[in-house]
């Protein structure tokens, strides 16, 4: 009886311990870190104006991701296979997940977000001190100093934002290095192409899921729960509006947790595929004296480290395609990070409609892409050769039809006293337009606050009382204004909250532009696949083979969303 339960015990122990176990796990790895890295990528523009920092520094909190994963990755690469690599994986998700919670902890530490305005609840309520009244008492701040207006920020608590994300990038370092070789340690020749394949499609609903989680949140109110959400003047679509950013990363922090406790319960070593159900005791000592032997050869390459670094910035072709992935990674990470803000900014759509569309129109192509250049690999067996030349022509068209977004513009927003008079005539930016005018100059508005409202000429001014309109009706974004001396129109002269819309030829711009966006995604990632057999077929070169793991290549050029 006790011999029963102590192999039914084993055969579980076993049974967890299989290739396919770790190969389902290290899937969800690859798909939660592909999660959180699209997620922090489609929540930039949120965060932006959560602490009022300047694009520029954007842009750093975002390659804080890189730092942190520079700084581990040529020693964990290296390093990392003769110590036990699914603790380490596990330990890495865990990080991951720890970074994300501290990514999040501002929002509990900061007060409520405010954003510019002149409509506060109680007048939104009781008083009209926003509108045109002529002889009353300016009750409102006064005009700002034009030296005031240069951009500050306003809470150094972004710094949170980009350690959590220097330790996302931490964590991140050990799963593709040390969760590839152990597959190809342990699992069959033959299956090893086909497990590979596994991961990479599976990561593929990471950013899919993370970007559709962005647009989710994006519609939800920062301090939703604690402020009165009728009392908002904003919608999702004003440049003011702040999204829900925080919750995403307290769901990306605890899926990375939750994923990296089955690795902790894998072993350091597995019988190599097809050994493990067969219990000769010759084999087992097989197996054991070829892992002796390749502990004893990773001992003898940590001795070689130093000058097998420098043979690889010694070489000249190896340099060379390091460069050319520099390139391409920059030109896509700028792309993913910025266009959300560019389509909100130049097609006037709100953050959740950009980050859907972004991936609406970018991820399934890229996925076409994948299929379809593997397929033509290995239709016609392109030569290394012929793989090179398809990846050069691939990638040049791919830069050259960008240029054609150039083509897809649509006319800013007319605002009144800015780059439209009020009689409607679009001017020149360069070209000073007085924001006070006959229509407007009883009114004592402010002229330093962007609150805009929306005319039915189809015309945006900058507050309703530059508007000069001296009645309103309802509350919160229902507010309508009326009588607006300043809005010159054949209708009752009055206003909304917001910006106007841009109309269907700047909707129909914008369909060409994601057409375009799609073509060069595909195009993109059909060049992706000539070009990694060219990386393997040159890494499988006599020369450069002593004693350096084929997977320490692929993490050179790792990236955080896929």
């Amino acid at each position: 009886m006790g011999e029963t339960e102590k192999s039914v015990a084993t055969h579980g122990v076993r049974c967890f311990s299989k290739i396919k176990m770790f190969l389902m796990a290290l899937t969800w790895a690859y798909l939660s870190k592909a999660l959180s890295g699209a997620y922090m990528g489609s929540m930039l523009t949120q965060i932006e104006r959560q602490f009022d920092i300047p694009a520029s520094l954007v842009g750093f909190i975002s390659g804080s991701f890189e730092i942190g994963n520079l700084f581990l990755i040529i020693f964990v690469s290296y390093f990392g296979t003769k110590l036990h690599r699914p603790i380490m994986i596990g330990v890495g998700c865990a990080t991951m997940g720890l970074g994300c919670f501290i990514i999040s902890l501002p929002h509990f530490l900061m007060g409520r977000y405010e954003y510019e305005t002149t409509i506060t609840p109680a007048s939104n309520l009781s008083s009209n001190s926003f509108l045109c009244m002529e002889n009353r008492t300016q009750t409102l701040k006064p005009t700002q100093d034009p030296a005031e207006c240069v951009k500050k920020i306003k809470s150094f608590m972004w710094i949170y934002v980009m350690v959590g994300n220097i330790i996302r990038g931490i964590g991140e370092t050990p799963i593709m290095p040390l969760g590839i070789s152990y597959i190809e340690d342990f699992a069959k020749s033959e299956n090893s192409p086909l497990y590979i394949g596994i991961i990479e499609t599976g990561k593929m609903f990471g950013p899919v899921t993370g970007l559709l989680m962005g647009s989710f949140f994006a519609r939800i109110y920062v301090d939703i729960g604690s402020v009165d959400t009728d009392d908002l003047t904003i919608t999702p679509t004003d440049t003011r509006w702040v999204g829900a950013w925080w919750i995403g990363f307290l769901i990306c922090g605890g899926v990375n947790i939750l994923i990296s406790i089955p690795f902790f319960f894998f072993p350091k070593t597995l019988p190599k595929e097809g050994l493990e159900d067969n219990v000769d005791e010759t084999k087992k000592n097989k197996v054991e004296k070829y892992r002796e032997k390749s502990t004893e050869e990773k001992h003898e390459i940590t001795k070689d480290f130093l000058p097998f670094i420098k043979s690889l910035f010694c070489n000249k072709i190896y340099m060379l395609f390091i460069l050319t992935s520099v390139l391409q990674a920059n030109a896509f990470t700028n792309m993913f990070i910025f266009l959300p803000k560019y389509l909100e900014q130049h097609y006037g759509k709100s953050t959740a409609d950009a980050v859907f569309l972004l991936g609406f129109y970018s991820l399934p192509p890229i996925c076409v892409g994948y299929l379809v250049g593997g397929f033509i690999m290995k239709k016609f067996k392109v030569t290394v050769k012929k793989a090179a030349y398809i990846a050069f022509c691939l990638s040049l068209i791919d830069y050259l039809l960008t240029f054609c977004n150039f083509l897809m513009t649509c006319d800013n927003f007319p605002v009144t006293g800015l780059t439209t008079s009020y009689e409607g005539v679009q001017q020149p930016l360069d070209v000073e337009n007085p924001v006070l005018a006959d229509c407007n100059t009883r009114c004592s508005c402010l002229t330093k606050t962007w609150d805009p409202v929306c005319g039915d000429n189809g015309l945006v001014y900058m507050s309703a009382c530059l508007a000069g309109c001296e009645k309103s009706v309802g509350t919160g974004i229902n507010m309508v204004f009326h009588n607006c001396s300043c809005i010159r129109s054949s209708g009752n002269s009055s206003a909304v909250l917001g910006l106007c819309d841009k109309g269907r030829e700047c909707d129909s711009m914008l369909q060409y532009f994601l057409i375009m966006s799609a073509i060069n995604s595909l195009i993109f990632s059909l060049s992706a696949i000539p070009g990694y057999m060219v990386l393997l077929s040159w890494h499988s070169s006599p020369c450069l083979l002593w004693g350096f793991d084929r997977q320490n290549m692929f993490t050179l050029g790792n990236s955080e969303m896929w």
